[in-house]
């Protein structure tokens, strides 16, 4: 249903090699391809279709992606929100299978230009720290439910999971993944994407779609670092604890400390630091 095209694309190439030979073989690339996403909405008792962003994306699980970027932007918070989802059907539109519509529910307030200009700037030049705090602080009253601790040796042990759940990283080398985990170290989903924010927004788009959300209890692991943008998008999917392989930003500690959220960094090599809320690791 989701998944249109390949994620990955064969390529004859030729590898040298320093001092020895020249060879011809084949090497699977990642594929990237705009994702136009559009909302369907009610205004003064008529349907309108706005177009709110373009993200460059791998094709797979559209829908998620979709969804998961409005519920980061506050547009849609339950399914409830959600009437339908569907690609762009009009056969005057080039690349149909890259528009991705999704209709909100008649009860949904949807602010376009809002919108369109908060996106813009986020994406163009950056939002100050105070002003993205309390955007999230806006959106999201209630902090994350996590009432588990977890061993070290679990959370030293995801990393490799991650990995071996990833279905194209080790044909490509270029796929970012986010994966929701359970207090017990057992993977539950896992979302590939050439960008890091896409695959977080794959993740909280299934999740959304499930009627998961808040996804209290839960472990989100992170394939890169963990920047501001992706505390928040767990921050606002109710996930009290992000790990991630890479090193976090200042400003994504200073969130995950104000919301409780357990931030670990460079999680690899048995090894890992933990930024803020270490109560839950034991």
């Amino acid at each position: 249903m989701f998944n249109v095209f390949e994620p990955t694309v064969a390529l004859g190439v030729r590898e040298y090699r320093v001092g020895g030979d020249v060879t011809e073989k084949v090497d699977y690339v990642v594929t990237e391809e705009p994702l136009e996403i559009r909302v369907v909405h009610w205004d003064s008792g008529r349907l309108v279709t706005s177009r709110v962003a373009v993200t460059m994306r791998t094709p797979g699980y559209d829908f998620e992606l979709a969804v998961g970027f409005l519920h980061s932007e506050g547009v849609v918070r339950s399914t409830r929100d959600v009437a339908s989802v569907y690609y762009c059907t009009d056969p005057n539109e080039p690349q149909r299978f890259n528009i991705v519509n999704v209709q909100l529910d008649p009860n949904v307030t949807f602010d376009a230009e809002s919108l369109s200009r908060r996106v813009f700037t986020s994406s163009a030049c950056g939002v100050c720290g105070a002003a993205s705090l309390e955007y999230v602080q806006k959106l999201c009253a209630i902090r994350p439910v996590g009432d588990f601790v977890i061993r070290r040796e679990v959370i030293a042990s995801l990393p490799s999971k991650l990995r071996g759940a990833q279905r194209f990283f080790t044909r490509t080398g270029g796929l970012h993944a986010s994966g929701l985990i359970d207090v017990d170290g057992s993977i539950l989903y896992v979302r590939e994407d050439v960008g890091r924010h896409n695959a977080m927004d794959k993740l909280v788009g299934r999740l959304l779609l499930e009627g998961r959300l808040p996804a209290s209890n839960k472990i989100v692991l992170v394939s890169g670092r963990a920047g501001f943008e992706l505390v928040q998008k767990a921050v606002l999917a109710g996930i009290p604890m992000l790990a991630a392989v890479g090193a976090p930003s200042s400003l994504a500690v200073e969130l995950a400390e104000k919301y409780g959220v357990t931030l670990v960094g460079f999680l690899r090599d048995n090894k890992f630091n933990v930024y803020s809320s270490p109560e839950r690791i034991i």
